[in-house]
């Protein structure tokens, strides 16, 4: 409970400090002390405490949050990176600006006064015979534009340009680079709403197992994952995945964990068309890690009565076109306790096997490769990363799994890892769309 406590507190610290960051780039740089600036710190806030809201209100049922809260998240996002990528270009301007400025108006070298001797006016004649010079005092009159109020000198302050202009000067570049960024991260973000919520692209690869008999050449898995059914997304997404898959005529299908974001109570309707998958040799599911914060033990039995094996530390032998291969699956890596929830165990799935046959080993996250290729794994079948979902934040998924999205090694064992059909979070994609891969066994 207080290590809960302690990272709900440590989100909403990072969300406020983001927040302060946006006001002060978005509302006080551009603008002026006043009744827009004091609007705009409101709404900072509200958006501020919208997150939050939002991730406690869709867990309580409050579905109607998701879509301006989500989005927010994502526009929130890619405002902050734009603008962090913005600090050094307009530090620079900036710098170049003030220089610029005080080359122009930084004044000459003054001039020598003359000597003059006591009670003589300096605008006494230096030479006999000549006139004395006018003086300007009667050209002007008194309160003319042209005269400099008392206590000044005319001149810019020492150093560069009048303040005013200076002030106008960064108002004017802090307003462009909002506008820029706030134009960018609304494009990039709408974008991404597209392309997450259309159909899914088929993706087709070919991994040769050096181990799979030539009579099974061209064995066909349909493979997907992370489909994500929840607050934004239901029964239509899934019936589209299902007749995608179907048209594909797979021998197998895979479906690798994170198939929900809810109870069965809640989502059991959306799960239903899974019974309509068809495939020559059976449909397999392993769980993700959000199957453990959506009710696992239920929805395991739910897939099992959908007509979808569940393969729980556990394996199956495929017999196919006279030859065998061997799929096997394990739960997620961050599963713990007992029974239907008991944590990955691979010496029980992949333990005590002929190792002659191919094994295809099913496991939500990239990262079980590095234990699984202990047991001589010739293929697993990963999600999990959504490919990154929204670039740049595919970056940070490196420092965690081996393999972000495609085809990669790990320790001598392949691993391909399918983008997912659906989102979490943010209903954006960007770099990452939304993905059915077939994937194609070949024979040496």
């Amino acid at each position: 409970m207080l290590a809960m406590a302690t990272f709900v507190g440590f989100v909403v610290l990072v969300i406020g400090l983001i927040h302060y960051y946006l006001w002060r780039r978005l509302v006080r740089d551009t603008t002026r002390p006043g009744r827009a600036r004091r609007v705009g710190a409101a709404v900072a806030v509200l958006l501020a405490l919208l997150v939050p809201v939002t991730m406690a209100g869709t867990q309580s049922g409050f579905y109607w949050l998701a879509w301006p809260g989500y989005v927010w998240l994502a526009l929130m996002f890619y405002l902050l990176v734009l603008l962090l990528v913005l600090e050094v270009p307009t530090a620079v301007t900036r710098l170049v600006l003030r220089r610029r400025a005080r080359s122009v108006t930084s004044p000459g070298p003054a001039a020598e006064p003359a000597l003059v001797g006591a009670g003589t006016s300096a605008a006494a004649p230096t030479e006999a015979g000549d006139p004395p010079p006018t003086s300007d005092a009667g050209d002007t009159p008194p309160g003319h534009p042209g005269d400099t109020p008392p206590g000044t000198t005319g001149r810019p302050v020492a150093g560069g340009a009048p303040a005013d202009h200076d002030a106008s000067r960064r108002l004017l570049l802090a307003r462009g680079a909002a506008i820029f960024a706030g134009l960018t991260a609304a494009g990039v973000t709408g974008y991404g709403v597209r392309t997450a919520m259309g159909p899914p692209r088929l993706d087709r690869v070919r991994i040769p197992l050096a181990k799979l008999p030539r009579s099974m050449d061209g064995l066909r898995i349909a493979t997907v994952s992370d489909i994500h059914l929840g607050p934004l997304r239901g029964r239509a997404h899934t019936e589209r995945i299902v007749a995608m898959i179907n048209r594909l005529d797979a021998d197998l299908v895979a479906v690798v964990g994170d198939l929900v974001d809810g109870s069965v109570a809640e989502l059991g309707r959306a799960a239903e068309p899974l019974r309509d998958l068809r495939s020559r040799y059976g449909s397999f599911f392993v769980t993700g890690n959000h199957e453990y914060y959506s009710g696992v033990e239920e929805w395991v039995r739910e897939v099992d009565r959908l007509g979808l094996r569940v393969l729980q530390n556990e394996r199956q032998e495929i017999r196919a076109r006279g030859g065998v291969l061997d799929l096997a699956g394990v739960n997620d890596v961050t599963a713990d306790g007992t029974g239907l929830a008991a944590p990955a165990d691979y010496a029980a799935a992949l333990g005590d096997r002929d190792p002659s046959r191919p094994v295809v080993l099913l496991a939500h996250q990239p990262v079980a490769a590095h234990e699984a290729a202990k047991f001589g794994v010739d293929l697993q079948l990963s999600g999990h990363t959504h490919g990154g979902q929204m670039v740049p934040f595919n970056l940070a998924v490196k420092l965690q799994q081996p393999v972000v999205s495609g085809l990669g090694e790990v320790d001598g064992t392949k691993v391909y890892v399918t983008n997912g059909a659906g989102f979490w979070g943010p209903p954006v994609r960007v770099g990452a769309p939304p993905q059915v891969t077939l994937v194609e066994l070949r024979a040496p």
